[in-house]
């Protein structure tokens, strides 16, 4: 049984971890050279399919994408990994992005579960978009050519090799990883459909060039978009335990082997290096050895648990949803644990 804890007995941090805004910044020469690219091939592309985490459907979209890849396209936002989100808010989600930033078409799916109904929704409305859409120099042609953009790590390849397992019955064919950057240029066109024949660009995650906000970043780099290293474990682990204690998530009590909520985060990182025994052996200047806690993988540790779902279903954009009062979001996010 959870223990539950009052919020109001503690006084938590009031203010985002302070991070340095270039330790947020990731636009290697891949993701450069992969914009240009897409760029010039839009003129062959039918729709542009849009993937976002689900969890951060507000934050960290990048607004290159609206500027110079959606435009006169039919597009559809995909928020993924919908599994690990709110499920009562995705009705509430749609309804804000519509009216705040005029996007008509959304759906939210787990690229990991081939009975999704929004996977199974996704083939029939990118088809109805293209049909009732301007090809202008591909009205003559049969074929659908879709493109799949985003930030890195959402799902991109993921989604194409469940789409094309799912409608052709071929096993997945693009690599995917936990990582961000696996995909690092746009590849050969897949067919993931042949009545209509539907094809997909796979495209390298693209994010901003440079970070204007803080929280932003560090809501990217806790959803995987940024790869670990850059920020630090550490960093990102005390963003999740600021984030938690802000919302009233205290599953991480006990997950991290603690007697009570903590805003301390090298006091949570060495409990949960005790629990789970993530010990290094270090030498002294007098040749001795001894163990001491390993806090960079009890942070992997903590940080895995966020993005697995064991810390719970998370909303990380509860600040940024405008349509309902945010206790009743609290409420239901206090009762999913």
């Amino acid at each position: 049984m959870t223990v539950r804890f009052d919020a109001a007995a503690y006084n938590f941090r009031k203010k985002c971890p302070y991070v340095r805004k270039d330790l947020l910044r990731w636009f290697p020469g891949h993701m450069n050279k992969g914009l240009k690219q897409m760029q010039r091939k839009l003129s062959s592309v039918d729709c542009v399919i849009e993937v976002h985490d689900a969890r951060i459907p507000f934050t960290g979209r990048n607004p290159v994408f609206t500027e110079t890849m959606i435009g006169a396209k039919p597009h559809i936002l995909v928020l993924n990994k919908r599994d690990l989100t709110i499920s009562t808010l995705l009705p509430k989600i749609v309804d804000q992005l519509k009216a705040e930033e005029n996007v008509q078409n959304v759906l939210f799916t787990n690229s990991k579960d081939q009975h999704c109904r929004g996977l199974k929704t996704l083939k029939p409305l990118m088809v109805d978009l293209i049909k009732n859409s301007n090809r202008y120099n591909r009205s003559e042609e049969l074929d659908y050519n879709v493109m799949i953009i985003g930030v890195p790590n959402v799902g991109k390849s993921s989604l194409i090799n469940m789409l094309r397992s799912k409608n052709m019955r071929i096993r997945h064919a693009l690599p995917v990883g936990a990582v961000a950057g696996v995909t690092r240029s746009l590849m050969t066109k897949m067919r993931i459909n042949d009545d209509p024949k539907i094809f997909m660009f796979d495209t390298p995650g693209i994010l901003e060039p440079s970070v204007t906000d803080i929280e932003m970043g560090l809501k990217l780099a806790l959803c995987a978009s940024l790869q670990d290293h850059l920020v630090g474990e550490e960093t990102i682990a005390d963003y999740l335990l600021y984030w938690l204690n802000s919302h009233a998530k205290f599953k991480y009590v006990d997950y991290m082997g603690l007697e009570e909520p903590c805003d301390d985060i090298q006091k949570v990182l060495v409990s949960g290096a005790v629990k789970y025994n993530r010990i290094r052996r270090v030498r002294d200047f007098d040749g001795r050895t001894r163990e001491v806690p390993d806090l960079l993988e009890s942070a992997r540790t903590m940080i895995k648990a966020f993005r697995t779902g064991e810390l719970g279903r998370m909303f990380l954009d509860i600040d940024v949803l405008k349509l309902r009062r945010k206790t009743e979001i609290q409420e239901e996010m206090e009762e999913l644990g």
